[in-house]
């Protein structure tokens, strides 16, 4: 009776050790997981590869290219349409003979 104690408890502490070993495992294991995540999004996020200039630089280029067109439409407008009117009425108003 007494051997079928000891060998029972050797059972028991056997299956709770090879229980304890696979939990601890595991958890290593997660804990490795987690951290090579954490590593890698910090690392994501830690890197700055020039893409803020690309993208500033062509915002800039845009504003110039939209800028120049804006300037050259209202020069063309403002040299053939609005000037000579605004000369007119300017020499008109200067020339008022009352």
């Amino acid at each position: 009776m007494r051997n079928f104690f000891k060998s029972a408890k050797a059972k028991i502490i056997g299956a709770v050790t090879f229980v304890k070993t696979a939990v601890c495992r595991k958890i290593q294991r997660t804990r490795a997981a987690a951290y090579r995540l954490a590593v890698r999004s910090n690392t994501m996020l830690a890197a700055n590869r020039a893409e803020n200039f690309v993208d500033s630089g062509i915002k800039i280029l845009i504003a110039v290219v939209i800028g120049a067109l804006l300037l050259g439409g209202l020069y063309a407008l403002f040299g053939d349409t609005i000037m000579p009117t605004v000369t007119e009425k300017v020499e008109d108003m200067f020339n008022f003979k009352g």
